[in-house]
């Protein structure tokens, strides 16, 4: 498997914390999907035999949790709040409006590879909808009228992480 040497370090130093390896499985699932961006059928194999477990013990909780994804995401990680109070603010008009301005599918990542736009259940900020998170960090206030805005920026972040 081929990870990053401070996650490796990071599984190394949180397995010396369970005495029963098996209870390291969610925290190796998120470590691994921090580091890929997804958990491929290698790395739930790796983990397996890491944490002396059968794949399928792997694979269970992989498909379990919605968290987990078992597929690369673009390099924008696009995800709005469809609950009630980001609904009432205009939520579903947002994401029709993302997909469209972004050229990405719901549940899909767009053909360059540079978005992945999600429909998610309450992100918990309520007060502020209706909410969107990008990668780590969440935008309040996205109503539908400034959706088209919110998506050019995104693309200028992009862009603006493409090597020149």
């Amino acid at each position: 498997m081929n990870l990053k040497p401070q996650t490796l370090e990071r599984i190394e130093k949180q397995l010396k914390r369970y005495p029963e390896t098996r209870s390291m499985l969610l925290p190796m699932l998120h470590l691994v999907q921090e580091d890929k961006g997804y958990i491929s059928k290698e790395a739930m194999e790796w983990i397996a035999e890491k944490l002396s477990l059968q794949p399928i013990d792997v694979y269970e909780v992989v498909t379990f949790y919605p968290m987990f994804r078992q597929e690369p995401i673009g390099k924008c990680h696009v995800r709005v709040c469809r609950t009630l109070s980001c609904a009432l603010k205009g939520a579903y008009q947002t994401c029709d409006t993302l997909q469209t301005e972004l050229k990405c599918g719901l549940n899909e990542t767009s053909e360059e590879g540079d978005f992945t736009i999600e429909f998610v259940e309450c992100i918990a900020d309520c007060a502020n909808a209706p909410v969107v998170h990008v990668d780590e960090t969440m935008h309040a206030h996205i109503t539908p009228d400034k959706a088209k805005v919110f998506a050019r920026q995104l693309k200028d972040s992009v862009a603006s992480q493409q090597p020149a």
